[in-house]
């Protein structure tokens, strides 16, 4: 079968016009990730101010005479930007059109909001039977939290996520990113993915929902799991993981190095490389178990032996024998690392100083890569010719 030649400018979901009504961070990176995959992704925003996160700085960035958040131009690539004050009768008929002609509405407002304003699928579905809707909540639509308001940090400290991060004499803390509602985003495309599959199949829309604690909870993965299956309520465990030694940071010389000895054969090949047979032989770490039990002395027996070589000389050891290893990156090092491993982590868009750099897809596919094909919209950037594609629609 000859494959189409534009197949690949086309994207992998060319054919997906999205609504996005979405605004700061889980909704705004759920509909990007389906942009970057080529669906044409119609970023709805409040007249005058948009998104929230355009004022979310320092650090700015300034191109073309225009001072925008380095937030949210890392949410906002793929789109273009429609204004609409959905209180003005005017601006909420254009949003119903534009709702009634994508194939996916998405929305982070508080619960009921959509459906005031005639816009969930409830009120939609009988002209669109094949509409999906996908609204993010904080807490759900239908318990007692249906009402209150999600961010990321809040949901963190709910989760239990705080709880088990940090060292373990120390307070509670958060990620160092916004990785609840990272988790949210990326739930929230699966399931639309999973929606417009169920659609190609049956004809049929449906409203998909995914919550930011609901999300958090399972991002807890085998964390949550030790509760869910035995009842206890696990601790903080700082570097070190609660099941697996040696898998922590250890100090050389001039700093620290991860290092990743999960198996049984990385274990002896560990001990070989440190030239310490007596450590395979100690059965305070003869097995995993023993090795979780004696962590406290199988740290300051490994420490002893990285003591006489740099970060850099035991990298190049570890690595040389197989076994997972690295340093501790700051952003710019960890930038820096992935393009020396061939990486290629910043896309670029355009030429010269007003070039627009974001951080690359993670996805790699074959014919149908994930592309950046327009920088992030100014507010209502794309207002006059979409509201022509919406009234010829």
């Amino acid at each position: 079968m000859t494959e189409p030649a534009d197949r690949a400018e086309r994207g992998a979901l060319g054919h997906l016009r999205i609504a996005d009504f979405s605004r700061v961070l889980a909704g705004p990176l759920a509909t990007m990730v389906l942009g970057d995959l080529g669906a044409d992704i119609v970023k709805v925003e409040q007249p005058g101010t948009g998104d929230d996160t355009r004022t979310w700085g320092p650090p700015w960035w300034e191109s073309n005479g225009a001072t925008t958040s380095t937030y949210y131009l890392g949410l906002n690539r793929n789109k273009r930007s429609l204004a609409l004050d959905l209180r003005d009768e005017a601006d909420l008929a254009v949003a119903r059109r534009l709702c009634l002609g994508a194939d996916v509405v998405v929305d982070n407002f508080r619960v009921g909001t959509m459906a005031r304003f005639g816009l969930d699928r409830d009120s939609l579905a009988a002209e669109r039977p094949d509409l999906i809707t996908c609204s993010i909540t904080g807490f759900g639509s239908t318990g007692e939290g249906a009402d209150l308001a999600g961010y990321d940090f809040l949901v963190q400290a709910m989760s239990g996520l705080m709880a088990v991060t940090g060292e373990v004499d120390g307070e509670p803390m958060k990620v160092g990113s916004a990785i609840v509602d990272k988790l949210t985003g990326l739930y929230a495309a699966i399931a639309i993915l999973a929606a417009v599959e169920e659609r190609r199949q049956t004809g049929l829309g449906q409203h998909v929902e995914v919550s930011l604690m609901g999300s958090a909870l399972a991002g807890l993965l085998n964390v949550g799991s030790v509760h869910v299956i035995t009842g206890q309520d696990p601790g903080r465990h700082g570097n070190r993981h609660p099941s697996i030694v040696p898998y922590q940071p250890y100090r050389a010389a001039d700093g620290q190095v991860a290092i990743a000895a999960a198996s049984p054969a990385l274990w002896q090949r560990l001990c070989d490389v440190l030239d310490r047979p007596d450590l395979v032989a100690d059965d305070r770490f003869v097995d995993n178990a023993a090795r979780l039990a004696n962590s406290d002395a199988l740290e300051a027996e490994i420490e002893s032996s990285l003591a006489d070589g740099t970060v850099a000389d035991w990298i190049d050891r570890l690595r040389t024998a197989g076994i997972p290893v690295g340093q501790i990156n700051s952003v710019s090092e960890a930038f820096a690392a992935a393009e020396a491993l061939g990486l290629d982590p910043v896309w670029v868009l355009g030429d010269g100083e007003d070039a627009f750099r974001s951080v690359r897809s993670p996805i790699g596919m074959s014919a149908t890569p994930p592309t950046v094909r327009r920088r992030p919209p100014t507010n209502d950037e794309h207002g006059d010719e979409l509201r022509r594609e919406i009234a010829g629609g």
